[in-house]
């Protein structure tokens, strides 16, 4: 223990450099300022999953963790469409839920954005012409936005949001 001790003396501090700003920082930092610009506030999402694999609902809740950690950028989840400014819709539209989904459009507050995350959600992907599945996203409610990938990675639905918010002036 005392060898330890000396060598920790002896040897001082060291740390590593601060990592460079990465692509997530500054995407997140352009979005917050288009955020704040268009909204004045946070910009509130609610997540509707229309029959998805998880695999879209993995990418977006690692938007939460500590990596990304979106509400530094003024997002923020609610649990009711009547809160929500933005849809984030992931997975093909089944019959099943179809009619929910409708229903959640039209209790979210106008103007509203509807962002498809997957290619699932944009054509119905691998499940496209199923008995079990209406179809896209767009085949129930309009659609702003589409993030191709299966999954899209938390920085390219970061990147999606940044777009379509710039896009509406």
């Amino acid at each position: 223990m005392l060898r330890q001790l000396r060598m920790a003396l002896r040897t001082g501090i060291v740390t590593e450099p601060a990592p460079a700003r990465s692509d997530v920082e500054r995407v997140g930092a352009r979005l917050a300022g288009e955020i704040h610009r268009r909204f004045g506030r946070s910009l509130a999402i609610r997540e509707v999953d229309a029959g998805s694999c998880n695999g879209c609902e993995l990418e977006i809740a690692a938007l939460t963790g500590p990596h990304y950690d979106l509400e530094r950028f003024g997002l923020s989840f609610v649990a009711s469409p009547r809160h929500a400014d933005c849809l984030l819709v992931t997975g093909p539209v089944t019959r099943n839920m179809a009619e929910a989904l409708r229903r959640t459009w039209e209790a979210t507050p106008d103007p509203k954005l509807v962002i498809v995350v997957g290619d699932c959600g944009s054509d119905g992907g691998i499940f496209r012409g199923s008995y079990a599945v209406v179809g896209g996203v767009g085949a129930v409610v309009p659609v702003d936005a589409i993030v191709p990938g299966c999954p899209p990675s938390p920085a390219a639905i970061l990147g999606a949001l940044l777009d379509e918010i710039g896009r509406r002036r």
